[in-house]
């Protein structure tokens, strides 16, 4: 058994272009939390800034994840490539949603309790285990690149004049994306939380800001709600959405 909980918040913005996937549940507004047994799906979805219908695009591809059924790597990648064709195309004939775009971000548990990690773009999967914060997705961004090849320092990150520029992202008409999808090595073991959240959340709050939230002795839900506070406190511009889950008896 596992216990999951959301949050996605719209912040200073005029409408949310997060979405938030727990089960069979898209949200773009509010809480949830569930108790489920695998095999399930749970994800965010951020819609691209800067292009149209960035809203329409993370439901409907969060939608297409919640039919997946074949949580097997090559499946996964698959189904993933699909929901970027379907979108794509939906903007191809439709002037106003023309190359909408959206992140996803996500985890599949299977029935045999292995956990398959699947991103695109720059939202983010953690794992906290023993006190510290470990990001296990890697950023599909023009900064993240460029600290790789060693031009820019982790301190830099943050702050640089291109960090909002991501690598193609479903529903691209251009470019396809790079799907990444891993099984976590390690799993989830009881006492662990698994993180997924926007790029709302993960570039106004430091790892060690959230590691902190983390070890705090309150119910899971109320830490995802605390990280939305403080990332508002600190000037957040963006949507911001998180998503948790942990092992149950």
């Amino acid at each position: 058994m596992y216990y999951c909980c959301g949050i996605t918040e719209k912040g200073i913005m005029p409408h949310n272009e997060d979405a938030l996937l727990i089960g069979r549940h898209v949200m773009t507004a509010g809480m949830v939390e569930q108790r489920m047994n695998s095999p399930f799906i749970m994800a965010v979805s951020d819609g691209v800034s800067g292009e149209n219908a960035g809203e329409l695009a993370s439901v409907m591809c969060l939608e297409g994840v919640r039919d997946i059924a074949d949580f097997r790597k090559s499946q996964l990648h698959g189904s993933i490539m699909a929901i970027h064709e379907k979108l794509a195309e939906y903007s191809r004939n439709d002037e106003n949603s023309r190359n909408m775009q959206t992140t996803l971000c996500g985890i599949a548990v299977d029935e045999n309790q292995r956990i398959s990690a699947f991103n695109v773009g720059d939202s983010r999967l953690y794992r906290y285990r023993g006190g510290v914060l470990q990001q296990l997705s890697r950023d599909q961004s023009l900064v993240q690149l460029l600290y790789e090849e060693g031009t820019i320092t982790q301190e830099e990150l943050k702050t640089h004049v291109h960090r909002n520029i991501i690598f193609p992202a479903l529903g691209n008409i251009k470019d396809t994306p790079r799907i990444d999808v891993e099984e976590i090595e390690g799993g989830l073991e009881y006492g662990d939380v698994l993180l997924i959240c926007s790029d709302g959340l993960s570039d106004t709050l430091s790892t060690i800001d959230i590691q902190e939230v983390m070890d705090y002795p309150k119910s899971l839900l109320r830490r995802l709600e605390i990280l939305v506070e403080m990332a508002l406190e600190k000037g957040c511009s963006d949507n911001i959405s998180a998503a948790a889950v942990v092992m149950n008896d």
